[in-house]
């Protein structure tokens, strides 16, 4: 009886997030990748908007 109902739950298809969570590389790239990005754009963002000095002509 037990065997019968291990392999009706094994017939079941993996769901797509629990392969996603399984997958710890590729969560540790998204966990370093993903700041990294975020915390670079928002860096540009920040320069792009110093306005210019103006030019001294003694």
């Amino acid at each position: 009886m037990a065997e019968e109902k291990k392999t009706e739950e094994e017939k079941e298809p993996v769901p797509a997030w629990q392969l996603f969570y399984d997958d710890i590389m590729l969560l540790f790239f998204l966990g370093v990748a993903i700041p990294t990005l975020i915390y670079t754009v928002w860096g540009l963002m920040e320069i792009v908007q110093i306005p210019e000095l103006p030019v001294f002509k003694p």
